[in-house]
C-alpha cells in the first residue's frame, strides 16, 4: 500500500498547497514558459483548476482547463483501481494494446485542446 498512499499523499500536499497560495494571483507559482511566448499548452490554467476545484467552483475549474476537468475523473477511477488492487492483492492488469490506445487517445486529445485553445474560433477554452 506503500505507493498508492504516497501518490494520494502527494496529491494531497499538492492541493493544498494550491489551496494555500492561490495561482490567480499572477507570479505567484512563477511563469509558464509557454505561455510567456504566447502559446497556451494543454497544461496551461491546471494550477488554477486544481485551486477552482479545491474551493467547490466547477465552472471556475472548466474554464481554467476544460481537459484537466474532463480527464480528472478517468484519473480518479484509475487511481481507486489501483489502490484497490494494492489493497486486495489482486494486480489491475491493463493489457499493453489497451494501454496504447489510451496513450494515443490522450495525447490527441493534448494536441487538438492546444491547437484549437491557441486559435480564435477556439479562444474560449484558453486559460
Amino acid at each position: 500500500m506503500v505507493p498508492p498512499v504516497l501518490v494520494v499523499g502527494g496529491l494531497a500536499a499538492a492541493t493544498l498547497a494550491l489551496h494555500l497560495r492561490d495561482p490567480h494571483e499572477q507570479g505567484s507559482w512563477g511563469a509558464c514558459p509557454f505561455a510567456l511566448s504566447g502559446f497556451y499548452c494543454p497544461g496551461c490554467g491546471g494550477l488554477r483548476a486544481v485551486n477552482d476545484l479545491g474551493n467547490l467552483q466547477l465552472g471556475a475549474a472548466a474554464s481554467s482547463n476544460l481537459l484537466f476537468v474532463l480527464a480528472l475523473p478517468f484519473v480518479v477511477y484509475a487511481l481507486a483501481r489501483w489502490t484497490a488492487g494494492r489493497w486486495t492483492g489482486t494486480a489491475w492488469v491493463v493489457s499493453e494494446r489497451r494501454m496504447l490506445t489510451l496513450t494515443g487517445v490522450l495525447l490527441a486529445a493534448m494536441l487538438v485542446f492546444a491547437v484549437l485553445r491557441n486559435l480564435p474560433v477556439g479562444a474560449w477554452l484558453a486559460p
